[in-house]
């Protein structure tokens, strides 16, 4: 792609906004930092909107923001924008060079009812087959998208996310920490009910995460937290980034994500980065994010979604088995070797952007 090509990346109205941080928001911000490195020219279009499913002045809003870019520029569309308003996406197939960057099939969001889960996915699929290449940000991802909507996803493309090279974390044991939005699906109440079942042993945790997407299951978070007793062991910080979040990973000596459904997990990496292990749940793409060392020994521990009893039972062992602790650190420490960085991300999507440039036309 020549320095002199525009290339549009367009993201949900709270990207920058330090108090709503999210993998997607980081991806985004971090591709655009990339691209712009290489010499590209970026226009970051961040469109407000309650996404996926906006009211008519955002939609009006995201389609006049693409109609003021110039005719051939490729655009990177965040799929939480663009896959609920496939008309948007269609009506300017033939001007614009137009990619959907899927984080999470929007039908997989914990919760849905049934009725509006097949709505978003029809609509899904209605985007997908109008753009010019689809992105998913792993292997897994890309396998379900397939699965969920056939040929409409024929040119997906896999890009998973970078991690940042960081310092050796220092953590002790007991240190625990969870780094993820407060909402049904990422699945702290899961985690509280594990942590009640090893009150027992020593340990303290902090969630990390916004709290605002999903207010009233934040609230009910607390309020387990407060039922189980755990109001002096289990901290929630709120959003952390930059140098607070850095400091919550250094302290840590292990990361839990116990999600109810994940593309990747960004945090998985982050936290190997530091040469920390991680405990999660086996869905989606986190058994990918957390892969393997050099030696093939795995730097963490994979339980069930949805089981509170397996979580607890991860825990109890992390926390009373020297042996295991010591195997999982050796192997979080050899996994760092492997993890690649974000300018790699963006070099692979940069090829994706080029590719649809050159081949013109609807897919």
């Amino acid at each position: 792609m020549s320095s002199r090509c525009d290339v549009a990346v367009v993201l949900p109205g709270d990207a920058d906004d330090p108090t709503a941080p999210s993998g997607g928001n980081v991806y985004g911000r971090r591709v655009c930092e990339g691209l712009e490195a290489a010499g590209r020219t970026v226009r970051r279009v961040a469109v407000a909107g309650t996404w996926p499913r906006p009211d008519a002045s955002a939609r009006s809003g995201l389609g006049a923001a693409l109609d003021a870019l110039p005719a051939g520029t490729a655009v990177l569309l965040d799929g939480l924008v663009a896959c609920g308003v496939p008309g948007v996406v269609a009506e300017r197939a033939r001007r614009l060079r137009q990619v959907v960057l899927v984080h999470l099939p929007l039908s997989d969001e914990t919760g849905l009812d049934p009725r509006v889960a097949a709505e978003l996915n029809a609509l899904e699929g209605e985007t997908l087959r109008a753009a010019h290449a689809v992105v998913a940000t792993s292997a897994w991802a890309a396998e379900r998208l397939r699965e969920l909507h056939g040929p409409a996803v024929r040119d997906v493309h896999v890009v998973e996310p970078g991690v940042d090279a960081a310092p050796e974390g220092s953590g002790r044991a007991p240190s625990l920490l969870c780094v993820a939005s407060l909402t049904p699906r990422k699945g702290q109440d899961l985690l509280v009910e594990a942590l009640y079942r090893v009150a027992d042993l020593d340990w303290t945790c902090r969630l990390v995460g916004p709290a605002g997407r999903d207010p009233a299951y934040a609230e009910r978070v607390r309020d387990l937290i407060a039922a189980r007793g755990l109001r002096g062991r289990i901290g929630v910080a709120g959003p952390l980034t930059g140098e607070p979040l850095a400091a919550a990973y250094a302290t840590a000596g292990l990361l839990v994500l116990p999600s109810r459904a994940e593309t990747y997990g960004m945090v998985v990496t982050e936290a190997l980065a530091r040469g920390i292990p991680v405990v999660a749940t086996e869905v989606g793409g986190v058994p990918g994010a957390l892969g393997s060392a050099p030696d093939g020994t795995v730097p963490g521990v994979l339980v069930p979604p949805d089981d509170a009893d397996a979580l607890a039972d991860a825990l109890r062992r992390w926390l009373t088995d020297e042996r295991l602790r010591i195997s999982l650190r050796a192997s979080a420490r050899a996994r760092r070797t492997t993890l690649t960085g974000w300018d790699e991300t963006s070099q692979r999507l940069a090829a994706v952007l080029h590719g649809v440039q050159e081949n013109g036309g609807p897919r």
